[in-house]
């Protein structure tokens, strides 16, 4: 066991039932429904999850928000934080990844099997495609890496419309708002109101990482046990369960 866990495991059982400080956590947007349930099973109290793009979340812990607990969606974003000097050394640790899904609102029958050939803008038809923010958040910035590849991106960029984060790109989907969109496979699997018309070969894109890790100055017992609950048999169960995988060489 690393000194890391033994240090959090036996800071956790020198405070009594009750004391355990509140914890701040800051996380990409696509976890929220895998980690809002870890939160719950975890039996730590106190601990609230602000959800948002990662670039968003990197800019705010950069400006001092009182985070101590960073989960980004991509290593570009947490890399940021970490040459600004703002995480706890040697906490940091690739935690998840994911896969990228195309996806249809609900009551379209449209079958679009994705590669170069596919025509994405003649089957939107005017309509929209649903996408995080392609230069900044990482599911855009994922999806145009993916669609260019494919020669797609040129043809398709007038017709992106693009969100804050890959939530707020689910739900314009789910809304009918948009007729397609691309997000994460796992937001496919917590959102019924939506079809998946495939997933993106993770050629096409870089790979996608969730790294965590500690923010400096916010790096308490507290913080450190619940970051170390993440890489337990019971959280990665939900995670799992989520559709997320870990990373090459984690069970």
């Amino acid at each position: 066991m690393s000194s890391l866990r033994l240090l959090s495991l036996f800071c956790c059982l020198l405070l009594p039932a009750g004391a355990m400080a509140d914890v701040t956590v800051f996380a990409a947007a696509s976890l929220k429904t895998a980690l809002d349930n870890i939160v719950e099973v975890s039996g730590q109290p106190g601990v609230t999850v602000s959800y948002a793009g990662s670039s968003a979340l990197a800019r705010q812990i950069e400006h001092g928000a009182p985070a101590q607990v960073f989960i980004s969606a991509n290593t570009a974003w947490m890399d940021h934080v970490e040459d600004s000097g703002l995480i706890a050394p040697g906490t940091r640790r690739d935690l998840l990844t994911n896969r990228l899904a195309l996806i249809a609102a609900p009551g379209s029958d449209v079958a679009l099997p994705i590669g170069p050939d596919m025509d994405l803008a003649g089957v939107l038809n005017g309509g929209r495609l649903a996408m995080a923010l392609v230069d900044a958040v990482p599911a855009g910035i994922y999806g145009k890496a993916a669609l260019t590849a494919l020669g797609q991106w040129d043809s398709v960029q007038p017709q992106v419309a693009q969100a804050d984060n890959v939530r707020a790109a689910l739900r314009l989907v789910a809304l009918g708002e948009a007729p397609l969109g691309i997000v994460y496979a796992t937001d496919a699997v917590a959102e019924p109101r939506v079809r998946v018309l495939g997933l993106f070969d993770t050629a096409l894109h870089p790979a996608i990482i969730y790294p965590a890790a500690l923010v400096k100055g916010g790096d308490t017992p507290e913080a450190r046990a619940f970051l170390e609950y993440l890489s337990t048999d019971a959280a990665r169960a939900i995670f799992k369960a989520n559709g997320f995988s870990f990373p090459e060489g984690q069970p």
